[in-house]
This record gives C-alpha cells, structure tokens and sequence, in this order.
C-alpha cells in the first residue's frame, strides 16, 4: 500500500484518517451508465495487476463497506473529481466521465506499485486503499505531449502503450507529429504515393549534428488509417485528445518526393541531379525543400486534411508552420509572382498567407488551427492558437493579441535534449535539461496580465526522435522528466523558485516502483545506464485491448 503523500502529480487537498478499505473477491465496483467505460478499464486494470475479480454492480449499499462507486457530481467541474475511502467502502465522484477516470487513476497510485502491473505478482496478497478524502482539480485544459514518429517510426502498439503511461500520468493532449522532411506517417487513400515513397527513406543518419555517419539501412512505416482510428478510439477511452499534425509549408521533403510537383520545381531543377526528383531526406536539421505557394498545392493538402478531419475530431489540427525556410521562394519566379498577385510585402507575408488559407478552411469546418510560433512571422491568421517552443516570447506575442497558446518552451520542455552533463548520456542533442529544471518550468509567463494569462490553454512536453531509434530510447529520453511535467501540468504549484524539489524527489521513489511496474526504461535517479538493457521495455500498450473493439 502506498502513503497518500507520495501521489504524482500531487492532489490539490489529502486529508487522511485512521483504517482502509480492502478489496477481496467479494467488492463490486459499481458504475452508472455515465461511468461504464471508466468502470470497466478499472475493472480490466485492476484484474490484471491484482488478481481480483471485482464484481459488476450498479450502486453501493449500506452492506458494501470493501467495494468501489463511480458517479457524475454536477456540482464539480468537468476534470475535477473527489475521492473518499471510508467505512462504507471508496467513492470517486466526478464532474464529467473524465474526472472520474483521473480519480480512478489517483486510486490505481494508492493501490501501490504493484496495482500497475500487467500480472499479479502474489494472488495471496492484501490489496488496501487507506481512509482518506482527496480533492482534485487541473490547473491547465491542455496537458500535452508530442511525439515525434516522423523521424523515426513507432509502431502502433508503442503508441498505445504511450498513451497509457500519459493517463497514468493525467496528460490528456497527444499531439501526433505525422509528418517531415524524413518520413510521412498517415494514409492518405487519395495520395497514396505519400505513404508508398514518402514513409520510406534510404537510411539514417547516426547523432545529431556529428560527423556524417549513416546507418545505410532503410527505414520507415505509416499508419493505416484502420490504425489511426483505432488510436484515435483508445486514446478517447482514456480522456485523452488526438490532436495530428501536418507539416507546412516547411518540413515537407518526404511528400515533396513522393508528388514533385508540390516542390519549387522551377528552383529544385537547377539543384538535383536529373531534374526536379528529390529523395526522403535521410539528414537531419532543416531542408530547404518547402512546398510551392501555388493553388495546386493548396488544393492538394485540402484533399489532405479533409481525410484527416475524418479520422481525428480533435477540435485544433496542428499545421506546423515552423523553420520554413525561404531561399526557394526568394529564388522561384513563381513565389515571386504569387507575392506581388497577393500584394505582399515579403516571403514571411507568403508564408502567413499560406497559414492563414487553411485557418479559414478549417475554421468553416468547425475546426481550429494550432502551429508553431513561427506562424506570427508575417502577421498571425485570425482564429489561429499558437505552440510557443522558442521560448516564452511568441506565446506572450499571441496572448497579449488576443490568441490562445500552449507553452512549450525548449529550454524546459524538450525531452530530446540531454539530462545530465557527460559523456556517459547516449548520442545526446541540445542543452541539459534536468528533472529539476522541468520540475521548475512555470507555464504562464509572469508579464502577463490576468486577462492575457486566460489564453494560455496549457503547456506541452515535446519528444523529438532524431536520436531515438527504438522504443527503449523514448523511454529513456522521456522519464522521469514527463512525472515531473505532469505535476507542473496538473498541480496547483508555487512560483518556480518555491516549489519543493525534495519533496518531489521523495515523492518520486515511490513512483519510480510504478514506472518499473509499467516496464518503463526511464533514467535511472543515480545516473545513466544503457538504454538497450533497461527491463521492459516492449512497446505494447500497457492496459490490454481497448474496450469494445
């Protein structure tokens, strides 16, 4: 059993009391309609970690003093949820489905560690809730994390699996990055050489920015869109949002080499042997291959995302905007001619123009636009929200002009970058970004105003995967700084230079047992390890088959 005290992301209120409530194979767990799926991934967790059948039930009686009830509270709000253990057995009350799945997850933590795993350790063993009251509550709507499978492929199951260690962690916004210059990743029935030739490149280059090594084998790998919807269906049981991303008009390399015509052919035929047929790039950085500014193109990528809003019903899609570099257009009669048809100043205009195009298609299909702070170069479209990584200042930009933001900063929130000096860290990239410093990020900038705050939806963790070729290497890169950030998303903390490290730390040793029960590769607290022989990792979903299927 595991003290009330060492809960991550810590609650907003525990209040503790003498006794427990243990669950034997007589406890029902007793859901409504409104809580039936949080019921039953309960009910499928805790079979499979504990061993104990809890029996269906409706609602809790007088005579029930070791079961569970799950119920709607109107008067809480929509993530916010309540959990009391007592007498009469443990209550988890939420204002929406949603906060009761995250009171369910704050129960699963109270169980122990070993409540997480996917096989009883002990069937023989006393499973205990202790007597408490938690009240809990989010800080921010938006608890993100993005993950990177364009530059190095995940397969669907490593997926899933992610977005089981993001509930267990209360994250409820994956954003899917699905396309670069090294890989396209979604199936787009009507253009199916993206997938044919664009999720495929010939090798990969080895570190980051080091010396010219390659690997020499190919690699690559998309989602069907079969796998995206199921995806999609198993992140939504677990409350949490599917927000894809399709990068433009930069980062578009490997669906330039699979319809040539999206490219600057007029500049790309003086550069590339044999005429205008570029390859998926196997480099890393930023090419300078971006799409044409031409109604072909737009029309193309509509095609594009009318498919996507097919399979993803997330309210924002993410269109990327960033590092879109304009040597090409500078270069292309065509670019040119485009900017002096539209009367624009330059090609950062272009490119907000570009943005600005499939802000309005979105938004007239009920849709919301989300791209990186480099869209406020050349003027910000008008309904579009803003992921501000280059540091803080393009998401005080966008909040004090009325736009809404989800901070991101790289100086924090980069999970691909280095976490601790030395040598001894694998192929690092970036600067050092300890558990502290995440631990220590403030997601709302102190310049703004109350007001200008209000448009700050919530923060984000990035993992980029230039240099993680493997699952184990996610794992490792990613934990334990995301338990850090998901307390900065969730808790209601102090000012960065108040908040108590040392209790976190504390707080974490329990939780590293949990991350060891979900068979996760973290870094270790003492210092480094190779990734490769770290136990567990599988990149299989954590919590069995979603229900339903």
């Amino acid at each position: 059993m595991t003290s009330q005290t060492e809960l991550i992301p810590a609650p907003r209120s525990v209040a503790a009391a003498a006794g427990e409530v243990r669950l034997t194979a007589h406890s029902r767990l007793c859901a409504g309609t409104a809580t039936e799926g949080v019921g039953r991934w309960l009910r499928t967790v805790l079979w499979q970690a504990t061993g104990v059948p809890l029996r269906e039930g409706r609602e809790l009686d007088e005579t029930d003093g070791d079961g569970i009830a799950l119920r709607l509270d109107p008067e809480l709000g929509p993530e916010e949820y309540r959990l009391v253990s007592d007498r009469n057995g443990v209550l988890i009350e939420g204002g929406s489905a949603a906060g009761v799945f995250w009171g369910a997850q704050t129960l699963r933590q109270l169980l122990g560690p070993d409540a997480h795993r996917r096989a009883p350790l002990d069937r023989d063993r006393t499973w205990a809730v202790p007597h408490l009251t938690i009240e809990d509550a989010p800080r921010f709507r938006w608890r993100g994390l993005m993950l990177d499978v364009a530059r190095h492929f995940m397969p669907k199951e490593g997926v899933l699996r992610h977005l089981d260690l993001m509930a267990a962690h209360k994250l409820n916004v994956f954003h899917f990055h699905l396309t670069d210059d090294q890989g396209w990743r979604v199936e787009i029935k009507r253009y199916p050489r993206l997938t044919e030739v664009g999720s495929w490149r010939a090798r990969t280059k080895s570190g980051h920015r080091a010396s010219p090594l390659w690997d020499e084998k190919p690699h690559g790998g998309f989602y069907t869109q079969d796998d995206i919807r199921e995806i999609v269906a198993y992140a939504a049981e677990r409350h949490i949002t599917v927000v894809p991303e399709i990068d433009v008009p930069g980062h578009s390399q490997a669906a330039i080499a699979a319809y040539p015509e999206l490219g600057n052919t007029d500049v790309i035929a003086a550069s590339v042997k044999g005429g205008t047929a570029l390859s998926v790039w196997d480099n890393w950085g930023i090419s300078a291959n971006v799409l044409a500014p031409t109604d072909n193109t737009l029309r193309f990528y509509e095609g594009v995302f009318e498919e996507l809003l097919g399979l993803f019903p997330s309210e924002f899609v993410h269109v990327g905007g960033d590092e879109c570099l304009k040597d090409q257009w500078r270069q292309s009669p065509t670019a040119q001619a485009r900017i002096k048809e539209l009367g624009l100043a330059d090609e950062d205009e272009l490119q907000a123009w570009f943005i600005g195009h499939f802000d309005k298609w979105l938004t007239a299909r009920g849709r919301r636009l989300i791209g990186w702070d480099e869209i406020l170069e050349g003027g910000l479209a008008q309904g579009a929200a803003v992921s501000s990584w280059r540091g803080y200042g393009g998401g005080v930009a966008a909040a004090r002009a009325g736009h809404d933001v989800v901070m991101c900063p790289e100086q924090y929130v980069y999970l691909d970058h280095r976490q601790a000096a030395g040598e001894d860290e694998p192929v690092p990239i970036g600067h050092v970004r300890t558990l502290e410093d995440v631990y220590r990020f403030e997601p709302v900038p102190p310049e703004l105003t109350p007001g200008q705050a209000a448009h700050v939806l919530g923060t984000q963790a990035n993992v980029w995967t230039e240099v993680m070729e493997d699952p184990a290497r996610v794992d490792y890169q990613t934990y334990p700084r995301l338990s850090a950030f998901s307390e900065v998303a969730w808790s209601a903390l102090p000012a960065p230079a108040e908040r108590d490290f040392a209790d976190f730390e504390r707080r974490m040793t329990a939780h590293y047992r949990r991350l060891d029960a979900l068979g996760v590769g973290y870094r270790p607290p003492t210092g480094p390890l190779p990734w490769q022989k770290r136990p567990g990792v599988l990149g299989r979903p954590l919590d069995g088959a979603p229900p339903n299927r």
